[in-house]
């Protein structure tokens, strides 16, 4: 298993091999564009992208070589992506361009770019590839898009079916899509509350959770429970997916920004974006700057306010704004193959 931290202030992404629960080592630091930002998405394949927000560029890596294989240009200022699910498409949400590209994975080109209101963020995919949320931050709403249309190769019937307002000054800037799909959890940088959007009613709910700087939000292995990280109070807050009530809330690292669970052991990664300082949690380690915090979820009760978590911590570039996973084991045996014949010939 490896672990992928975007790091915005290097301009790499830094890969942390996992050899063991409590075994994690960084491997290597692959130089991407200027600024790069989000998670890095992975094709089953194991192709990867992150956007350069700096270069209005995606950095395609292999996920065995470790390396950079090209560049796709696209609209403005990308800041999120998501592959859209058959992954012959990629959406890329473009900041500076108040667009939405479309990017075809066969050819490694852009082939369109949709309007949005202004500074679009980052966006999910519904589990069956017909619908896209986008946080569009500077217009403050989620926009909804009909994609089924790219199940049949039609990339002009991509469309924007609605707008589902939260509040232009609450700047929705990340959302996930529940696993039962039924509703999308929204952080908002700048409200001191999660949102939360029904997907067949399109309501909107707001769940208080005190502090601002909503970032990430990802859910328990269960599915029980929404994870949000709250930057400002580096702070990670648990939310009841059915009821919608918050549960409890724990110290992380210092300006928590992207999060990821490995559900084979329960042990939560947060990437610590606080370029300067560490964050002191009451009884427990002094976290760094710059680096994952691992938190072992089985260590303490989720469902209320007691008991102290399990942590560890490993350094990794400047400015990481996000991680995700990828496990090299899940290749196709055929895949797989033909990617070691390939490193061992570099």
């Amino acid at each position: 298993m490896q672990l992928f931290s975007t790091d915005t202030d290097d301009g790499v992404v830094s890969v942390v091999a996992k050899t063991g629960p409590d075994e994690h080592r960084l491997i290597k630091q692959i130089p991407v564009g200027n600024a790069p930002r989000g998670g890095v998405k992975f094709t089953a394949s194991g192709r990867g992208f992150v956007c350069n927000t700096s270069q209005n560029t995606l950095s395609e890596i292999d996920a065995v070589a470790l390396t950079e294989v090209r560049r796709i240009e696209v609209g403005h200022g990308p800041r999120g992506l998501a592959i859209v699910p058959g992954e012959k498409y990629l959406l890329v949400s473009n900041s500076g361009s108040d667009t939405v590209s479309i990017v075809d994975l066969e050819l490694s080109v852009e082939l369109r770019q949709i309007p949005t209101g202004r500074d679009p963020r980052h966006m999910g995919i519904s589990a069956d590839g017909r619908w896209a949320y986008i946080c569009v931050w500077g217009s403050g709403y989620v926009g909804k898009f009909d994609i089924s249309s790219l199940a049949d190769g039609d990339v002009e019937g991509v469309v924007e079916t609605a707008r589902v307002e939260i509040d232009r000054e609450a700047h929705p800037y990340s959302l996930n899509i529940s696993p039962d799909g039924r509703r999308v959890f929204v952080a908002n940088t700048q409200a001191t509350y999660l949102t939360v959007i029904d997907v067949d009613t399109l309501a909107v709910h707001n769940i208080e959770l005190g502090g601002v700087g909503g970032r990430a939000v990802t859910f328990t292995s269960d599915g029980a429970s929404a994870l949000v990280t709250v930057e400002a109070e580096s702070r990670v807050y648990v939310v009841d997916v059915e009821t919608l009530e918050v549960l409890r809330h724990f110290p992380v690292g210092a300006g928590p920004r992207g999060l990821v669970l490995d559900k084979a052991d329960n042990t939560l990664y947060v990437t610590n974006f606080n370029r300067a300082t560490g964050a002191w949690m009451e009884g427990g380690p002094q976290f760094s700057p710059n680096s994952l915090t691992m938190v072992d979820l089985n260590s303490a009760p989720l469902d209320r306010q007691e008991g102290a978590f399990r942590y560890e911590e490993v350094t990794v570039g400047f400015g990481p704004c996000s991680v995700v996973m990828f496990d090299l084991d899940t290749l196709p045996a055929d895949e797989r193959a033909r990617r070691v014949e390939f490193v061992d010939a570099e």
